[in-house]
This record gives structure tokens, sequence and C-alpha cells, in this order.
């Protein structure tokens, strides 16, 4: 099971937060669901947290009352997907002594054989153009660097392993990401730095648009794959730190086919 999952929520008045109040957002959204967060190797979960329109000063971060922001989730395991399911927030959130209004949540379940099957085993036309959209920054680990670009490789390997490790299909390795080097390229991006607080210190990453292109006469079956994965982006997220609010990622597949 897969899950991803979005809720509203409206400061009732005026508040200012501390840079790093996602760390005690995400914590408090994991004890809420009876999770422990920072257990696995591999996330199980990705998160996000007020997204939209704030005000950056020093070390606070302010949000306008009747000011709509939005909290996503997502599972990548029936135990944290049925978590995320089944999450009552209630009609109020307080943290850090602050309280959001909550409404309109908005669940996408699917599964991984549903994915599989309808964008791979299927052999359906394959497309040429997938346009991403990168709502919280983004950095890959880079043996003792972090590197906040949007490297083909590097995205497609980080959902390709996280697809590789939970998912029952398995779909390649180290030679499928050759693949992808030689057939999956960056066409255009929008894209700038933004840093991302954590409970010590900080890290940068990148937000904005990105488009990545199949190249003339790759395999549709490789095309297919591709999909997939971008499609499972926005469940799993992207690069490290996702269950942090890192990496977020939406997506609008373009008409271009192969």
């Amino acid at each position: 099971m897969l899950i991803r999952a979005s809720w509203q929520l409206t400061p009732v008045e005026p508040i200012s937060l501390p840079r790093a109040y996602g760390l005690e957002l995400v914590k408090m959204v994991h004890e809420k669901m009876g999770l422990r967060l920072g257990d696995e190797a591999v996330p199980s979960t990705s998160f996000a947290g007020l997204l939209g329109q704030a005000q950056y000063g020093g070390d606070f971060v302010h949000f306008d009352a009747g000011e709509k922001y939005q909290m996503m989730l997502g599972g990548l395991i029936a135990e944290s997907s049925h978590r995320i399911l089944n999450l009552d927030l209630g009609e109020k959130l307080a943290f850090l002594g602050a309280t959001f209004a909550v409404a309109d949540p908005v669940q996408v379940v699917t599964s991984y054989e549903q994915l599989y099957t309808e964008q791979v085993a299927q052999e359906p036309e394959a497309l040429r153009e997938f346009s991403l959209q990168f709502l919280t920054p983004t950095a890959f680990s880079q043996q003792r660097l972090h590197l906040p670009l949007p490297v083909p490789t590097l995205m497609l390997r980080s959902w390709l392993e996280r697809w590789n490790h939970f998912a029952p299909v398995y779909l390649g390795g180290d030679e499928l990401v050759q693949y992808f080097g030689e057939a999956i390229a960056l066409k255009r991006h929008q894209i700038r730095t933004r840093t991302h607080p954590l409970q010590r210190g900080y890290l940068n990453g990148f937000v904005g648009d990105v488009t990545l292109q199949a190249l003339t006469r790759t395999d549709p079956l490789l095309a297919n794959v591709t999909h997939l994965l971008v499609n499972y982006s926005q469940f799993a997220g992207t690069g490290m730190k996702t269950r942090l609010g890192m990496g977020k990622v939406a997506v609008a597949l373009t008409e271009n086919l192969c």
C-alpha cells in the first residue's frame, strides 16, 4: 500500500515559530500515528510541513492568520500507510504555542503492484518528458558532501533504491542507473537554493521546477520505468532527510510521447 495525503492548516491568529518548527511538527504527527521517528535505515514515510506564503526573519518564520498552508505525508509500506490513512488531526492542531484550524484532507491511495501494472507491465505509450516541482529543499548525500542540484541519475537512483527496498517487484540496480545516465537528461530547470533547518545546523537544497527528458531512441521500456519512478517520487520524496521535510515532490506529466 502507498499513500500520499495532505491537510490544509490555517493559523487562527498571527504566529511566529522557530525556523526548525518542522522537526517538532513531524515528531508530533508521528506520535499521533503511533510511529517512532528515525528507527528505519530507509524511511517508510515522507513529510512536508506548512507549505505556503510565510515570512522568514532571523531565526523565526511568521505565519499570517487566515492564510492557508499545506502539510503533506507519504507512506511507503502498509503499516505507515494505514497509520496515515487513519490519522485524525481533529478540527484544530496546536504545537509550539500556535493553533491551526485543520480542513480539506486529501488522500491518494495506490499500491506498488498497481503502479507497476499501469505504467510498465501494460506497456503504455511511453512519455518523453517528466515535469517535477520540488516543494521543499532537496539534496543528495555524496560521501561527506551534500549536493543541492537536480542531477538526473541521482534523482532516479534515490527513487529506485526506495522502490527496490519496499516494493515486491525489483526493477534493477547499478546497471539500470547506468542506462538512466545514458538515456534520461535534464531538459530545463528553474531552481533556487534554500536552507532547511535541522536540529543542529542547516542543509542547503534546491527548490523549483525541473523537467527530465528521455532522449531520442530511448527504449520505451526504460522510459516507462522512468515514468513509474517519477510518479513514485510523489510518495517517497527525493534525496536525503525526506522523513524530516526535505525532498517533497509534485509531478505534472506532459503529453510528449515516445
